[in-house]
């Protein structure tokens, strides 16, 4: 069965759903198996209210831009829709949640939580675990996972689910054997193999070639990315160790 999840973000007139602030931008997009797909959901929404200048020097919305966008009841089905069933991919979960949980009570859906409908990973406790002490937002592990994230001079829904997806598959990255082996049985069951087999064996000696030292500067490079994204030493740097001990 294919994995699905959502990676979602929010913007808000304020900081707390309790003192009246209201969502005012939804980005969502859809991850199947870890791969993103062309499916997304995106609205900017009609808060009725004043948006804070501090939120606005954040995302840049103005109530100007917002007048004539719909309001959240107008889009709560298709939310809904989009994301039931789904696993939740939020950085500050708490926060997104809290917002989008009021408005589903505000307009009728108060029987509705998200958390009861979808399973939800909250990736800054997720980067907090693996990086404790540090800077976790979502600037600080774009430049520490070396992702591009010089296109969010604002902050903006769909932008940083975007970036987030980015973060995300980074940081929970699989170290994965590079390498399927296949079983004797399976490839002597596939017509030709034997053709095949002798074929490979009559070959002449494919030649081998060396990594220059800008290769080999690139490769260290990209394991101690996996290092980061692991938490701890990656599969070829423990391989090497291994052969340098035996050496």
């Amino acid at each position: 069965m294919n994995q699905r999840q959502v990676v979602l973000d929010t913007e808000t007139t304020g900081l707390d759903p309790a003192q009246g602030h209201r969502v005012i931008e939804i980005g969502c997009l859809e991850l199947i198996d870890r791969r993103p797909t062309q499916r997304q959901f995106h609205v900017y929404l009609q808060p009725d209210r004043a948006i804070d200048e501090g939120a606005v020097r954040v995302h840049g919305l103005t109530s100007e831009f917002l007048a004539n966008q719909p309001r959240f009841a107008d889009i709560a089905d298709e939310f809904l829709n989009f994301v039931r069933g789904a696993e939740l991919i939020i950085h500050n979960a708490p926060f997104d949640l809290s917002f989008l949980n009021h408005e589903l009570r505000r307009c009728g859906c108060g029987q509705t939580v998200l958390e009861q409908i979808c399973q939800v990973e909250d990736t800054l406790l997720m980067a907090r675990q693996r990086h404790p002490g540090q800077r976790n937002n979502l600037d600080a592990l774009c430049k520490r996972y070396n992702i591009d994230n010089t296109q969010r001079t604002l902050h903006g829904a769909l932008l940083d689910a975007e970036i987030l997806a980015e973060v995300y598959l980074t940081m929970t990255r699989q170290q994965d054997s590079l390498f399927v082996a296949e079983t004797a049985g399976a490839a002597a069951r596939r017509p030709g193999s034997a053709q095949r087999t002798a074929a490979l064996r009559d070959r002449p000696p494919l030649p081998v070639l060396r990594a220059d030292a800008a290769e080999c500067a690139a490769h260290a490079g990209y394991l101690d990315l996996l290092d980061q994204s692991s938490g701890g030493p990656c599969v070829w740097k423990r391989l090497e160790a291994g052969r340098a001990v035996e050496a």
